[in-house]
């Protein structure tokens, strides 16, 4: 019914990028309800982000590399319908689990589809575009679990225990995403989106990173301590050593010779280390946090 193209550009496996949120939900809560979990991973990473994905795709109109697609084709009303149908699903789905956690689906991908539309287009402005991406894809979309994996009711005001947490996840994505618009400053240019990395140039935005990732390697340190969790903290920089070192060497490379290492392969890579090191490490947090209930 869909074009095999149109598919293609929900890029579904991108998902596993943004899954790291989803577990680090999941270590924090003391009880964990299969049939719940399962269907707050389905709604997310199999429905709402693709759909996102195809929305801003048809939007964009990309005709070099993007997240998850190194040579996009061309796209067509077919995916503006695909992306419009597996929103529905999501939220026909999240309505299941609740009212609380439909209401943050549904306010999830309004937002998004706000970020590429042409008549708000947030992507164009860098700082809101920023802050928003790291809000909503970190913070919120913590909260939004917690939602979906507990009952019904509001978890508002979410206690001092999962904020802490929330913040940390938002820390981390406003220190990476800069890094994913780095290889698009041309295409960005041509239709006026005054992305963060474009502003900041290609130094800037490796300096930018470094030190919010910096902060965020601290602030997860404080947590770990704060929560009476002192070996996670040797863990989680066990874990992070491979993106440390990678992301070290690209910014060397990337200074010597720009045209090749600024690429969509060598900021995929930044996001496959990165994303696989806190899969593990959190997945490791679940693991852990199940065991010691009695």
């Amino acid at each position: 019914m869909f074009k095999k193209s149109s598919w293609e550009h929900l890029r579904i496996p991108f998902s596993y990028y943004l899954m790291p949120v989803y577990w680090f939900a999941l270590a924090t809560l003391p009880e964990i309800e299969l049939f719940r979990a399962v269907m707050v991973w389905v709604v997310l990473h199999l429905f709402l982000y693709p759909s996102s994905n195809g929305y801003n795709s048809y939007f964009d109109k990309d005709e070099k590399s993007i997240g998850g697609l190194k040579n996009p084709k061309k796209v067509s009303l077919d995916l503006y319908y695909l992306s419009l149908v597996f929103f529905l699903i999501a939220l026909g789905l999240a309505l299941v689990l609740g009212t609380a956690f439909f209401w943050m689906v549904l306010v999830y991908g309004l937002v998004s589809m706000a970020y590429s539309h042409p008549s708000i287009r947030l992507k164009k402005y860098p700082y809101v575009s920023w802050l928003t991406a790291g809000f909503f894809q970190g913070a919120f979309t913590f909260w939004m679990c917690v939602e979906g994996l507990g009952d019904s009711e509001w978890s508002w005001p979410l206690p001092d225990s999962l904020w802490m947490p929330a913040s940390l996840t938002s820390i981390l994505l406003l220190g990476s995403y800069p890094l994913t618009q780095i290889y698009q400053h041309e295409e960005d240019s041509k239709r006026g989106d005054e992305t963060l990395s474009l502003k900041l140039g290609l130094s800037g935005t490796f300096g930018f990173s470094s030190i919010w990732l910096l902060l965020g390697g601290i602030a997860f340190a404080g947590y770990f301590f704060y929560t009476n969790q002192p070996w996670a903290v040797w863990v989680f920089l066990l874990a992070m050593l491979p993106v440390v070192c990678y992301f070290s060497v690209w910014f060397f490379l990337a200074q010597k010779d720009p045209e090749r290492y600024v690429s969509h392969s060598m900021s995929m890579w930044m996001n496959k280390i990165s994303a696989t090191a806190l899969n593990v490490f959190f997945v490791y947090l679940v693991w852990q946090s199940q065991a010691a209930i009695p």
